[in-house]
């Protein structure tokens, strides 16, 4: 009796498997449509209403490519955490050995890395007396300078953007740099790029 009793199981278990297969979320006719209760959900499934569309139209389901259907950037969009004290900036005009113009950045999305875009006004911020530089290059090895030095290769970078045989040769402009408590640079670093 009990062999009779499993195949009556089942045959009902794969009924009951067959019928909630035929009428799921994706069912484009009307009859199917807001009949699905939680009950009906496989277990470990999300929240989500089975019935709720993305935002902007079309279907839940991922493109065949794996790629983001809702319209997100690709690439690298978000540069990673910086140390307290720490931010990126652009630099904007020629440089003292004492001052510096730069402006605030934001992150934009790049194809090989993060992107640093100026925005906001121009700002000045003092060199400490100390300074540092830390200049990178893609075609040179890096170089530390001393705040002369630094505010020689800025100015020549400001001249000529895409200068690669003067005292180093420049990159996109974007420096890291860390600012002590009254807000003067103590240490720059030249984000290098191609």
């Amino acid at each position: 009796m009990s062999v009779s009793r499993r195949l009556l199981a089942t045959a009902l278990v794969a009924t009951a498997a067959f019928g909630l297969a035929a009428c799921g979320p994706n069912d484009s006719s009307d009859q199917g449509a807001g009949t699905t209760t939680a009950t009906t959900a496989p277990a470990g499934a999300g929240a989500a209403s089975p019935t709720a569309a993305p935002a902007g139209g079309g279907t839940a389901k991922p493109a065949p490519s794996g790629k983001p259907t809702d319209g997100a950037p690709e690439g690298f969009c978000t540069s990673g955490p910086l140390p307290a004290g720490h931010k990126w900036i652009d630099v904007q005009k020629g440089t003292t050995a004492t001052a510096l113009v730069y402006k605030e950045t934001k992150d934009v999305c790049g194809v090989d890395d993060v992107g640093h875009e100026a925005v906001g006004p121009d700002k000045t911020a003092q060199f400490a007396p100390t300074v540092k530089g830390h200049l990178r290059s893609v075609v040179a090895a890096p170089k530390d300078v001393n705040a002369a030095d630094l505010a020689k290769h800025i100015n020549e970078c400001v001249a000529n953007p895409d200068n690669q045989k003067g005292f180093y040769p420049c990159s996109s402009g974007d420096y890291e740099v860390a600012l002590d408590a009254s807000g003067k640079v103590t240490e720059m670093w030249e984000r290098p790029s191609s």
